[in-house]
């Protein structure tokens, strides 16, 4: 499970911030310590990915976390389910946050805006893309 927690963060730590030229590797929005894997059954996983938005009012946290939640979903080998949260006390609209990120309806309705779109591949392209 540990060597696939380095695979997962592997993942996300290249993606890159929507507003700075930094990934979030960079700027400690992700670390090693944020990502946890607890095993569903033989062939499944969950993964839950706890976040740090760099200030407090952060209004690009749930663009970073649908970021999150593309990349791990083209990237990832594996059979898994995802769960993206701030990290506690990180936000101050935590809750809500957390509530549209972990939305599948709403995750579908941002990818189908051809705007947001457009931000989410510039931020999930490999630098050598």
């Amino acid at each position: 499970m540990e060597d696939r927690a380095l695979d997962v963060y592997d993942v996300i730590r290249s993606i890159r911030d929507p507003e700075k030229p930094n990934t979030l590797e960079e700027l400690e929005v992700v670390t090693e310590k944020c990502v946890e894997l607890q095993e569903l059954s033989e062939d499944e996983c969950l993964i839950i990915i706890r976040f740090s938005p760099t200030v407090p009012h952060c209004s690009l946290a749930t663009l970073i976390g649908l970021c999150i939640q593309v990349k791990l979903q083209r990237c990832l080998p594996f059979k898994h389910k995802l769960e993206i949260y701030l990290s506690e006390g990180t936000h101050s609209t935590e809750e809500d946050v957390n509530k549209q990120i972990n939305d599948k309806e709403r995750i579908a309705a941002a990818m189908e805006n051809p705007n947001l779109r457009e931000i989410v591949e510039q931020c999930v392209a490999e630098p050598d893309d």
